[in-house]
């Protein structure tokens, strides 16, 4: 493609107010992608991107994929639209049914969203709603940890731990909140493969929490099994099988982020069985869809359901909900998704894949700039060192160095760099990925 062909098919960047990026960078030098098949993208200047990411988290069984097109097709030309308040329709039932079959056991009822954010939200709400059903209003409080993201909606910033996406709206955060201390060190965790040994004992916060605020005040605890967006800190040996341990001891609900680790990025359908921990509610989006249309979803143990639908003797018993909660062309994506996941056996795929995974990445040990590198199922993180005075440069340079001149597709947040590839990726292009970072890290200062 011609510098002359991509201007005159490029619309103006004026208009649009990118998220959660940098404008006036991004539009003097922009990253256009205009197609995507299976493992790549395709830029707007016709390159083929490798893509090292799965999109943004999502993508978990590669881009484009017939079945879940077809069936996206088939439910937009039969059903648009069906309000799910007081009304509902076949394809949103048999998705919450389908998805009962895949999470941890005794989680069996779904509440549907339109993203992760959403979704937290939503989780945050039931629990409210669970302890006033069981006669305990006061119970209110949130614990969150830091570096933990949970989304964009007031709820999920004021449990997330990211002080870069609080501050601006920090005076109107909930009120009620507390956060656990993050579980990364890199004195102790550098170059740790799997879940780090050091730092199970750093769940026992949650008991001076309770010391301090009160167990019969505290609402829930909410984590992700795997912090991802702050870059990728695996939880250690032991820290979510003692935060299960404490809130089950002190009657405090657990919920599971599982918008990043659901369906199949750590090895298992979700991170909670991957670790044997089992959560009171969890929260996905993402690769619930494959990320070809927005949807999220709040999945609770049949016991909170149950506690707060029969103790409302007539009536609405939740009063929350979106416009597209179950939408019929969401919900067409998602099950022929899960239909794809299961017959490519992609749920497990991580954990077979893992160990060339693993061995790809900590072969960047010797690369310029890096200072640790951690992995789990085929997620990865690689730590730079940062430029004296200007955290994040470095990692944004490598970002850009891969995409502009690699022909690879990375994740950066600050010096870390985030690799999390559809769950389809091959040996040969584990190693090719690896090796574009690589050559990143080389040409960059």
């Amino acid at each position: 493609m011609t510098a002359a062909s991509r201007t005159a098919a490029t619309p103006s960047l004026d208009a649009l107010w990118m998220p959660f990026t940098a404008n006036k960078a991004y539009k003097a030098r922009p990253r256009l992608l205009v197609s995507a098949k299976d493992m790549h993208y395709r830029s707007d200047d016709g390159r083929e991107i490798l893509d090292g990411t799965a999109g943004l988290w999502c993508v978990n069984a590669g881009h484009c994929r017939q079945p879940i097109i077809d069936a996206m097709m088939q439910a937009a030309s039969t059903l648009d639209y069906a309000p799910a308040f007081q009304m509902g329709h076949p394809l949103m039932f048999a998705l919450a049914e389908r998805l009962a079959e895949v999470l941890p056991e005794g989680m069996d009822r779904v509440f549907f969203s339109g993203s992760g954010s959403e979704s937290v939200d939503s989780a945050l709400k039931i629990a409210l709603a669970y302890h006033q059903a069981r006669g305990e209003p006061d119970r209110c409080l949130f614990v969150g940890r830091q570096r933990g993201y949970h989304g964009v909606g007031f709820g999920g910033i004021s449990v997330g731990g990211i002080e870069t996406n609080r501050k601006t709206f920090a005076k109107q955060l909930l009120p009620h909140i507390d956060h656990l201390p993050h579980t990364h060190d890199l004195s102790r965790q550098a170059f740790s493969k799997g879940q780090p040994e050091w730092g199970g004992h750093l769940a026992d916060a949650l008991e001076e929490m309770v010391a301090k605020h009160g167990a019969e005040r505290i609402a829930a605890v909410i984590v992700e099994p795997l912090a991802g967006s702050t870059g990728v800190l695996i939880p250690p040996v032991g820290y979510l099988q003692r935060l299960r341990e404490l809130c089950t001891k002190h009657g405090i609900l657990l919920i599971f982020d599982e918008v990043i680790t659901g369906f199949g990025r750590v090895g298992a359908p979700f991170a909670a069985q991957a670790f044997g921990v089992t959560p009171d509610i969890l929260t996905v989006a993402k690769g619930l869809t494959n990320a070809a249309v927005p949807m999220g979803a709040t999945c609770v143990h049949t016991k909170i359901y149950d506690e707060v639908v029969q103790s409302t003797p007539r009536g609405i018993e939740l009063f929350h909900g979106y416009t597209y909660s179950g939408h019929p062309l969401s919900a067409a994506a998602a099950l022929a998704t899960l239909q794809v996941y299961q017959s490519e056996g992609l749920l497990t795929r991580a954990a077979t894949m893992g160990p060339v995974w693993e061995a790809a990445l900590h072969g960047l040990r010797d690369a310029p700039h890096v200072i640790d590198v951690r992995n789990i199922g085929l997620v990865g993180g690689i730590e730079l060192s940062p430029r004296d005075g200007v955290a994040g440069a470095r990692g944004f340079d490598v970002f850009t160095n891969a995409f502009h001149e690699q022909d690879a597709l990375i994740r950066v947040t600050g010096d870390i760099i985030a690799l999390s590839p559809p769950l389809i990726i091959n040996e040969e292009q584990i190693h090719e990925l690896v090796g574009k970072v690589r050559r990143a890290l080389e040409a960059t200062a």
